[in-house]
């Protein structure tokens, strides 16, 4: 296989000549460029893509960090993420990481190894001092509230969203509200469940544990949402279910249970996804596809920080 020194001996012409060329310089004579060319069309010369993005300082491609691919609220973020990249001619490089530590330390090698220009986690599983570590190799981009630290992020204020999903409960007459979470860990997660303790304390309401369900994140988690229900002796009269998939499962499961929806137990979901508006879910609209988009500008902007919180609707249907 021809290199660039076996194209600048049959051109006539210099390896710096050569490297113009192939990078579009502007200051290289006509004649000495159609030689050039000549002489690649003959030997069939390709370059190595990655020695020129070595050359450039640029490989065009973009991490995403994500926990599962199958499941609707991630899809979304990264459909966004997607059009944006398509639109830049960039590609993307996806981490799943099911929330195993150990994946999520892969995708930060791969920016200090500048296998990658920047780096986007949509939820994050290590803890902040990794993420400190590797900003000064690249880009990295938070999908949580991270106002007062150095790093960008596109984000939702989750404890201001949680407490205004639960006045809205409180106001519509429910005093014993539960809710159910995908996992305890995490900035967004810590956020909802201080907005909820601090929501009890509020307004004098008695603290039950056992209206908190953990590891709620399929359609399917909501059977066992509603059987654990059906056990209470005193069960709530509302859940806010962090998941549109998990308040569907619920609502389907209590048809089936014969548990009347809103006046036995209220819904409310979260997303606004398509089997929300299906199923007449109450919900608190995320634009997900827009934040997915503006995760993408802030891993390939110049500026050096952007923080952006985007703002929640509250959408009224059935279900409360």
């Amino acid at each position: 296989m021809a290199n660039i020194k076996d194209i600048a001996k049959m051109a006539g012409v210099s390896v710096t000549t050569v490297s113009r060329v192939l990078n579009n310089h502007p200051y290289v004579s006509a004649d000495k460029k159609e030689a050039v060319r000549k002489a690649i069309e003959l030997c069939k010369y390709q370059p190595n893509i990655n020695a020129v993005h070595l050359s450039i300082g640029k490989t065009y491609l973009i991490g995403v960090v994500i926990p599962f691919s199958n499941h609707p609220y991630f899809g979304l973020l990264l459909e966004g993420i997607a059009n944006e990249a398509l639109k830049s001619n960039y590609k993307l490089v996806l981490f799943q990481t099911n929330y195993e530590e150990l994946r999520e330390a892969e995708a930060l090698a791969m920016l200090k190894d500048k296998q990658i220009d920047a780096l986007i986690i949509c939820s994050r599983i290590c803890e902040w001092d990794m993420i400190d570590e590797y900003l000064s190799y690249g880009r990295i981009i938070l999908c949580e509230d991270v106002r007062g630290e150095n790093v960008s992020a596109t984000f939702i204020d989750h404890y201001k969203t949680f407490t205004k999903a639960l006045t809205y409960l409180y106001d519509k007459g429910h005093k014993k509200i539960g809710y159910c979470i995908g996992r305890q860990t995490g900035t967004n997660s810590k956020q909802r469940e201080l907005a909820y303790h601090d929501f009890m304390e509020k307004w004098d309401l008695p603290f039950e544990p056992a209206y908190i369900f953990d590891e709620c994140l399929h359609v399917e988690d909501g059977d066992r949402v509603v059987q654990q229900v059906k056990k209470m002796s005193d069960p709530p009269s509302a859940l806010l279910v962090t998941s549109d998939q998990v308040a569907a499962g619920i609502v389907t499961c209590c048809k089936v249970n014969n548990i009347s929806i809103p006046e036995e137990l209220a819904i409310m979901g979260f997303d606004n996804q398509p089997i929300a508006k299906m199923m007449n879910i109450t919900t608190l609209e995320i634009p997900l596809v827009e934040m997915g988009k503006n995760l993408f500008r802030q891993a390939v902007e110049k500026a050096d920080i952007s923080q952006k919180e985007i703002f929640v609707e509250l959408i009224e249907r059935d279900t409360v």
